[in-house]
């Protein structure tokens, strides 16, 4: 019999959360993820809160390396890699990351969430520390909740230089200094201040760990990231990543880092010990990804003059907008409610962009948040605009 008490307080949560008007609405989509797409009972709306930034979730090619990798490997492996053996488009993919991010090695996982819970508990000693900044991802903190309960883990201000700096100072006595940020702030839009800190790491003999989820495929010329942004490709030791955005859209993440590292996580983290291998149309498909970035430099200047043209008509209709090289283009509104509210009038204006509130980001910091796409067209920016011109 389930408890009365658990079924009464999950009901009074989800009512609290209903008379607050901030309940999340898991809208349907009909067809493909794209510049635009048809969600039921409201129509063809154009997409501004997906990931989908070079908008290859839909390419015929990624789709059609993916089939083919059905064709080849079937569904998956129904097992892990260690157990059961790997198949070859897993080795690919791995060597395809490492070569676009520019480590030596990488290891591939379901998700990017996956790969930050395995790293932490994995390469982290009782005997360090971890310095994390405050507003890093989910899934980093997530994952260093994992580590052993006697390994120190302080949180320094966000990109703040002279607070990462005294608190490298005061560990010195610890056997491993870790520093861990996102190369993009995903709800900021901003960027990590990477020459600075990687020149901290280098200073105070600490290892830099970046998540550079939402910089992959975005920034750079080449769109490998944060590190080609700053030309300091080679010069993070461990960077966390996602297949699940910009290099195809399905799923998937990594660690990508010298063989040393990879091997240990092969060996010793336990997602990668007891949880089944990336799904082979997704290590098919993301690799196809990845060959399309490489061979069409365009597509990465097309986002970001996207970028451009949406931010300088958002700011020139009077809307606040921070200048950042990311897609990621945050409009504060305040109040949660009204964030919501205001999302949904987008979407009635044929523009679906969500709105984010507490506990995503912090009480009274609501906002919209727009995710630019190389998929979009110059209609489709006009009309954008248009919606955030009657809102």
């Amino acid at each position: 019999m389930p408890s009365k008490i658990f079924d009464t307080n999950c009901k009074t949560l989800l009512q609290s959360i209903e008379d607050a008007k901030q309940t999340k609405i898991l809208e349907n989509i009909t067809g493909h993820m794209g510049a635009s797409v048809n969600l039921r009972g409201k129509g063809d709306v154009i997409m501004l809160c997906s990931n989908n930034y070079l908008g290859l979730a839909n390419h015929p090619e990624v789709m059609q390396a993916g089939k083919d990798g059905i064709d080849k490997y079937g569904a998956g492996t129904a097992s892990v890699r260690f157990i059961c053996g790997t198949f070859d488009c897993h080795e690919t993919i791995e060597q395809s990351i490492a070569r676009f991010v520019g480590t030596e090695s990488a290891l591939s996982y379901v998700s990017c969430w996956c790969a930050n819970e395995a790293l932490f508990p994995t390469v982290v000693s009782p005997k360090d520390v971890v310095l994390s900044d405050e507003l890093n991802h989910a899934s980093l903190i997530d994952g260093m909740r994992l580590m052993s309960k006697k390994t120190a883990k302080e949180v320094y201000k966000n990109n703040d230089l002279e607070d990462l700096e005294n608190k490298l100072k005061a560990n010195m006595d610890k056997e491993v200094r870790w520093v861990v940020t996102d190369g993009v702030f995903s709800m900021e839009g901003s960027l990590v201040d990477l020459p600075g800190v990687s020149a901290l790491c280098k200073k105070y003999d600490a290892m830099l760990v970046v998540d550079d989820s939402h910089g992959i495929g975005v920034l750079g010329k080449n769109g490998r990231g944060t590190p080609d942004h700053f030309n300091m490709m080679g010069e993070v030791d461990i960077i966390t990543g996602t297949l699940g955005k910009a290099l195809g859209g399905a799923a998937g993440g990594y660690v990508a880092a010298g063989k040393h590292v990879t091997d240990l996580l092969t060996q010793r983290s336990r997602p990668a010990l007891f949880s089944n291998a990336l799904p082979a149309s997704v290590a098919c498909s993301a690799n196809k990804a990845i060959e399309i970035v490489e061979r069409e430099p365009e597509r990465v200047a097309k986002l970001h003059n996207n970028r451009d043209k949406i931010r300088d008509g958002l700011i020139k209709l009077g809307y606040d907008c921070t200048d950042s090289p990311t897609a990621i283009i945050p409009i504060i509104i305040g109040d949660t409610a009204d964030a919501i509210a205001k999302s949904k009038r987008m979407l009635e204006l044929g523009v679906f962009v969500i709105g984010f509130g507490f506990p995503v980001v912090p009480k009274n910091e609501a906002r919209l948040r727009v995710q630019v796409s190389a998929a979009l067209e110059d209609h489709h920016i006009e009309k954008v605009l248009d919606a955030f011109a009657k809102l």
